[in-house]
């Protein structure tokens, strides 16, 4: 364990060391996912109405998902390579006020989504989605919300490799640093991608051409290869520079 130790002679962890700040993070995420059962309608009181509800455990699961996934990137961020600057503690502002604007929408876009995939089976929870256009709108919103949160977390990893010396973290945990920086920038640019294949719907698109912007995320199954080739290619840059 000597050498993943982020700090050298210290070995922090989140749950030793968790700040005020980590505290409220976590509690945002907790009131989002709060945000994501409330905002569904009343409790159902018939089996027709439970049966109903039912249908919206897809949306749900995958907004949670996505919350879960960004909610873990910041606990290990935390965990094992908190630093206490300013330019860190904006990030993990910003990521927070992220979480919370787009949460809502965030169930309403991926719901659309489910609705178009099913053919109508699962419900549509926006009235006015009947078509391309419409739905290229979905994409551009998912995709900013997915792009600009990735940001926040590939930023904070950045920070840490910049501060790797005062720091005090070994190779092994910089090249880790890089690796997850680099990782999300990749998550932003097939987020943007998304958002450039989905500005090129129309009414007249095809079923196929109009999934496309979605088919795009697939792209992140090579996300950890992407972090593989960024944390040799770190491992290098410290070995020739130090």
């Amino acid at each position: 364990m000597a050498e993943l130790d982020t700090r050298a002679g210290r070995g922090i962890t989140r749950g030793e060391g968790a700040t005020r700040l980590d505290a409220f993070v976590d509690a945002a995420f907790a009131f989002a996912v709060t945000l994501l059962v409330i905002s569904s309608e009343r409790m159902p009181d018939s089996v027709a109405g439970l049966l109903r509800a039912l249908k919206n455990v897809p949306a749900f699961a995958a907004s949670f998902a996505m919350l879960a996934l960004f909610w873990y990137a910041h606990m290990r961020w935390s965990r094992d390579y908190r630093v206490t600057t300013a330019g860190a503690t904006l990030l993990s502002l910003t990521l927070v006020f992220l979480v919370l604007v787009f949460v809502y929408p965030l169930r309403l876009l991926l719901g659309t989504f489910f609705a178009w995939i099913s053919g109508g089976w699962l419900p549509m929870p926006l009235s006015d989605v009947t078509g391309p256009l419409p739905l290229a709108w979905v994409y551009m919103f998912y995709g900013a919300g997915f792009a600009l949160m990735s940001a926040c977390i590939g930023g904070l990893y950045l920070v840490s490799w910049r501060r790797r010396r005062s720091s005090g973290l070994l190779a092994a945990a910089a090249a880790g640093a890089m690796a997850e920086a680099v990782m999300h920038l990749y998550f932003v640019l097939v987020a943007l991608l998304s958002m450039a294949v989905a500005g090129l719907l129309h009414e007249g698109s095809s079923p196929w051409v109009t999934a496309l912007p979605g088919v795009v995320y697939f792209l992140l199954c090579f996300s950890g290869w992407v972090q593989v080739w960024a944390r040799r290619r770190a491992r290098v840059h410290l070995t020739g520079n130090g």
